[in-house]
């Protein structure tokens, strides 16, 4: 197999990448702020729940539970799980991410001084809109280093999509360097990786540097 086939065939399991990466992270960082509000909820069921949730999240292997989503149907409910593989992906990627995204925003609250809440108060702001206007950009701004460190982190966790089945770049460049018996797919594919991460540092550099107006 020519350069050109296998940069061919790992570009198109590149867009795969590319939209498990984009997907994931449309769901988890919004739903990070559901669970954080649930985290941080002052009724005690919701909140343990919600901290349970966190705890087994970042306390057992990614790979696990995808393998739990995409199995899970099948011998609990008998379901047809053939098309089923990229709906388990995304779900298990966007509730594995929203939790630490979570714990990244509760970190970026709580460093949002007390006295900013009580001059908002003073000023007429309800809860809402004090959060929307003052405490939300500021958080963002905090946290944005850790966002974008979990970001980068899911580059390279989508390569796990292999675990159930699912053809994206990394399942390509195993299957063409069995059949090739060549490590030039694995190079390739680390290229790609590489190229991916080092664009969305950058963009994350220049996310930061907006919100440093506030």
């Amino acid at each position: 197999m020519s350069f050109g086939v296998i940069l061919q065939q790992l570009g198109s399991g590149f867009l795969k990448t590319v939209l498990i990466f984009s997907v994931t992270l449309v769901l988890s960082l919004p739903l990070g702020w559901v669970v954080y509000f649930g985290r941080s909820s002052r009724n005690k069921i919701v909140s343990g729940l919600v901290i349970g949730f966190i705890s087994i999240m970042s306390g057992t292997p990614l790979m696990l539970q995808l393998l739990l989503w995409y199995f899970g149907p099948f011998y609990l409910f008998r379901m047809n799980i053939g098309n089923y593989k990229f709906t388990a992906l995304i779900i298990g990627f966007s509730l594995n991410y929203s939790a630490y995204f979570a714990e990244i925003y509760r970190s970026g609250v709580e460093a949002i001084d007390v006295g900013q809440y009580e001059a908002a108060q003073i000023l007429g702001y309800s809860k809402l809109r004090t959060f929307v206007r003052i405490i939300f950009p500021q958080v963002m701004r905090i946290v944005m280093p850790a966002i974008g460190n979990e970001v980068i982190t899911l580059v390279k966790d989508t390569s796990l999509a292999y675990s159930i089945s699912y053809i994206e770049m990394f399942a390509l460049a195993k299957q063409i360097a069995a059949k090739e018996t060549t490590i030039i797919p694995f190079i390739v594919a680390g290229v790609f990786y590489y190229v991916f991460n080092y664009a969305v540092a950058k963009g994350i550099t220049l996310t930061e540097r907006k919100l440093a107006f506030y």
